[in-house]
């Protein structure tokens, strides 16, 4: 039986999400998916209540056993951000979808979205556009940075090969600026493929590879 998944308010976002019924993840994504989703729901589960340090070691490496396929290859679409529902059900995806599932798990799990952002990077070694996970308890704290490609939790500074472009969370929306700084320019709403995401989860929309 599958876990409601009761995401926390937050700055007026994630809320009442619809946890599909075990059959109908079934229809779209087989057994296997299935046990995906239901091995999320345990991970939540048994995070509960722990450090944020433990949780989120145990978040980053748990998404990270998937596997990463490009969009196209999946989705038939250039850019298509899954929810975590469709990322397990299928077992792969790309960079946005290990980066969102994070997000939405550490949430679940109590972490507060003023301590999270989503950032858009270029990674330098294949001169490629990648979204990766940042935590920190304070804005004074160096960040840490939950990846796929570099698959250990690691200090923002240390991340040489990564050149910040924009970030945002369930409220607000900054931009890099030239000396590595961030610049705050609005609501994170003004994000479209971030407000169709959130409509999304709420739903508990599926689509079928």
């Amino acid at each position: 039986m599958l876990l409601a998944i009761a995401i926390p308010v937050s700055a007026g976002m994630l809320s009442n999400a619809s946890t599909p019924a075990s059959s109908a993840i079934t229809s779209h994504y087989g057994t296997a998916g299935l046990e995906r989703v239901q091995r999320w729901q345990a991970l939540i589960t048994r995070l509960k209540g722990q450090s944020v340090t433990a949780q989120l070691a145990g978040v980053n490496d748990f998404f990270n056993q998937l596997g990463f396929v490009d969009d196209v290859n999946i989705w038939h679409q250039e850019d298509y951000w899954a929810t975590p529902i469709e990322f397990l059900g299928v077992g792969r995806g790309d960079c946005e979808d290990f980066a969102l599932a994070k997000y939405l798990t550490l949430l679940e799990l109590g972490v507060p979205d003023d301590q999270m952002r989503l950032h858009y990077v270029k990674y330098v070694p294949y001169d490629q556009f990648h979204m990766v996970l940042s935590w920190a308890a304070t804005p004074q704290q160096m960040p840490v940075l939950l990846d796929n490609i570099n698959k250990t939790i690691a200090p923002a500074t240390s991340r040489r090969d990564l050149i910040p472009i924009y970030s945002f969370n369930g409220s607000s929306l900054w931009t890099s600026t030239a000396s590595g700084q961030e610049a705050p320019v609005g609501s994170s709403s003004h994000l479209s493929r971030w407000e169709d995401w959130q409509v999304r989860v709420r739903n508990g929309a599926m689509q079928s590879p």
